[in-house]
């Protein structure tokens, strides 16, 4: 898929190039940074096209620029019950992001809706051993691993409808809170770096489950009016599983989402959140993009859809961000506690 897109956009941006000097070409050569070529005095990388085909060989081919993975196994749960914020969205790109910098990331996809699953490529149809499975106890966390075709490092533990009855199934069952805690136990032998859980846009048992399973939540918070409308609520129900089921959570990060540059009322939610929520908010934002709507219907993650692409990058930007306060974070010295 690379390749073709690479010389498609090398194509594309010979052609304005030839259009912008009146037909005039010039043999390329190297930039002295070796990264693009020039025609005419005309750096490839000052056109948009040849800056977008800059980021996305950045992207495809990271080189030596590998994430130091974390002193000991970090697993979040990336949750809002408030509908539209980004939870899968940032789920699937932040673990694709910290894969193809060279960390192994599992994805636990407990949304009944499947979305995680269907962006990760992996198959999630009735019938395929899912997250389902493993909450009801009928297999292990390891059997229903799928691996992304994506990336040889990213892996999924699917979503399928059959997920739909499982607040209902769960409710008569013993210990219902921490099943999935105890499936999850299965995966210590699983050389995974990051495991991030998505959860559906609800405050039930699933919901319950991943916070129980967690150390971390992540919350992804859109720009957007009523922002914060819904994460009080979330906030007091993380306290309950601090207080009875899990010590250990913590809200460790907070991640702007849908983010307008052109908007003041963007400003203004990312100011209000950065003053509730202080250092767990990463510096990285996330803006409003077209392609990272996009790539889902395609069964890809922005980065494997469009890698060029400011939702790309500043998905890139936020898993660099996610993987440094590792080194720092892991133990929850920089944790928010809520007010």
């Amino acid at each position: 898929m690379s390749g073709g897109s690479d010389r498609t956009v090398s194509r594309e941006t010979e052609s304005a190039t030839q259009k912008s000097t009146g037909g005039r070409k010039s043999a390329p050569k190297d930039t002295a940074g070796g990264s693009g070529f020039v025609y005419n005095g005309i750096s490839s990388n000052d056109t948009p096209i040849g800056a977008a085909a800059h980021r996305a060989s950045q992207v495809l081919h990271p080189g030596s620029v590998m994430l130091p993975k974390p002193p000991k196994r970090r697993m979040l749960t990336i949750a809002n019950q408030k509908g539209g914020v980004g939870k899968t969205t940032t789920a699937v790109n932040l673990a694709a992001a910290l894969a193809i910098q060279g960390l192994t990331v599992l994805v636990v996809d407990l949304d009944p809706q499947g979305n995680a699953s269907t962006a990760l490529g992996v198959e999630h149809h009735s019938g395929v051993p899912s997250s389902y499975e493993v909450l009801i106890g009928e297999v292990t966390a390891t059997e229903a691993i799928q691996q992304s075709p994506h990336n040889e490092r990213l892996f999924c533990i699917p979503a399928t409808i059959d997920l739909a009855g499982a607040e209902i199934e769960l409710v008569s069952m013993v210990a219902r809170e921490g099943r999935l805690k105890t499936a999850l136990a299965d995966l210590d032998k699983m050389d995974a770096d990051f495991i991030l859980i998505d959860c559906p846009p609800s405050l039930g048992l699933l919901t319950v489950n991943a916070l129980v399973a967690a150390t971390e939540v992540l919350i992804p918070i859109q720009c957007e009016y009523y922002a914060l409308e819904g994460v009080g609520q979330l906030l007091r129900n993380i306290e309950l599983v601090q207080s009875h089921l899990n010590p250990s959570l913590h809200v460790s990060t907070v991640i702007l989402t849908m983010y307008d540059g052109r908007t003041k009322l963007a400003d203004q939610v990312a100011e209000e959140v950065r003053k509730h929520f202080g250092d767990a908010v990463l510096r990285a934002v996330i803006p409003r993009s077209v392609k990272v709507s996009e790539a889902p219907g395609y069964g890809m993650t922005v980065l494997d859809y469009d890698p060029g692409s400011r939702g790309a990058m500043s998905y890139l930007d936020a898993g660099r961000e996610l993987a440094a306060r590792s080194m720092v974070d892991t133990e929850g010295t920089q944790e928010h506690k809520a007010r």
